[in-house]
């Protein structure tokens, strides 16, 4: 069983407007908070957001290079993962694959994808 994912960001406040409205949106809520970082915690797991110090802001982040590629999070239906498309932008995620939503992933794949602010991969699946 995970136990805690650690992401490091380049800018803790921006990355916090987006995360902090999913995850708390999909039940997490939070675990612990300091001036460099916030937690949530969902049962016995927990995702810490850490601000990344300047000597180590460059490169920035890619997700295609070696490390962290996505997080992946369950949806309970179709209509929720519609609801969280309508607010992404609003909440500073950007889209992926719009023009293939659900079924990005394929024919029998339902799944919203879309970037936080320093464009790591998020993953909203529903099972139907």
């Amino acid at each position: 069983m995970l136990h805690h994912v650690e992401l490091y960001v380049s800018d803790l406040n921006k990355s916090l407007m987006a995360w902090d409205w999913l995850l708390t949106e999909l039940g997490y809520t939070v675990y612990q908070q300091w001036e460099e970082g916030r937690s949530y915690r969902f049962g016995d797991t927990y995702l810490v957001f850490v601000q990344t110090e300047a000597d180590y802001l460059e490169p920035p982040y890619h997700r295609k290079k070696t490390g962290l590629n996505h997080l992946a999070f369950h949806a309970e239906s179709i209509e929720q993962l519609v609801s969280f498309r309508e607010e992404l932008t609003q909440h500073g995620f950007t889209e992926l694959y719009a023009d293939r939503f659900p079924h990005a992933g394929g024919p029998s794949y339902t799944a919203l994808y879309f970037e936080d602010p320093d464009r790591m991969k998020v993953e909203l699946v529903a099972t139907v």
